[in-house]
């Protein structure tokens, strides 16, 4: 996540609060912390979810019963390994730019065991994404019960327009950064992420499949937030 500011009393939290509801003991933890220690050591920027962040959406999943989710950013594929490894039905397609990053992801899920389990699509963002919802439309691939935004900040709408679109009734989408520090509120600021950030919130508001909502987050990562939406069981 973005951190225009931080905080050490929420970075504490996160690890207070983490070791008491995650703790060493659980079978992920190793693999998941290797993910982290690997992707870091291999130059990748230090800005995936925090662990409370990325058990959140596991645990979303769980509660939605969700058999396919999809990513985009994959990073060194921390979050997805969180989803697979918290939810033994879930298969996560995730899709990944950076063929370094692309190349981390695929050792780190297969040092935790869930190659089986967690797809890695290299290419463009949009055009993966589009061959994807093809693919669904024909019935190729299954329709997403959950989808995580966390790629290019500029094509948010687009990316949340094309997931929606391959969704499952009742399906969840999450849009990350979607608060920038607040820098989201203030209409004078020309920068293209703020901007594309803006455009996903005011659209999804007004998209007749979807009921969202934003949510400001604390933590280590600082101070940012998440968009939202949940599909509605029958389209108007």
């Amino acid at each position: 996540m973005s951190n225009p500011t931080k905080n050490p009393q929420w970075a504490a939290v996160d690890k207070y609060a983490t070791s008491h509801t995650h703790p060493a003991s659980r079978p992920n933890t190793k693999a998941l912390q290797d993910a982290h220690d690997q992707s870091l050591a291999a130059g990748l920027p230090d800005i995936a979810a925090s662990p409370p962040q990325a058990k959140f959406l596991a645990l979303w999943c769980r509660i939605l019963g969700v058999t396919h989710a999809l990513e985009l950013g994959t990073l060194g594929g921390y979050t997805a390994i969180w989803l697979a490894s918290e939810n033994p039905q879930l298969h996560v397609t995730t899709v990944e730019l950076d063929p370094h990053h692309v190349a981390v992801a695929r050792r780190n899920i297969e040092a935790a065991g869930l190659t089986g389990r967690i797809e890695v699509i290299e290419g463009e963002g949009l055009a993966v994404v589009r061959r994807l919802r093809e693919e669904v439309l024909r019935g190729e691939r299954e329709r997403f019960g959950f989808s995580f935004i966390d790629a290019d900040k500029e094509n948010n709408w687009n990316y949340f327009d094309l997931a929606v679109d391959m969704s499952t009734p009742k399906a969840a989408v999450c849009v990350d950064n979607v608060v920038r520090g607040g820098r989201v509120a203030d209409e004078a600021n020309t920068d293209p992420r703020i901007q594309g950030t803006r455009e996903v919130i005011e659209k999804a508001g007004k998209d007749p499949r979807v009921d969202s909502v934003v949510i400001q987050t604390v933590g280590e990562k600082g101070y940012d937030g998440w968009l939202w939406a949940v599909l509605k069981e029958k389209r108007e």
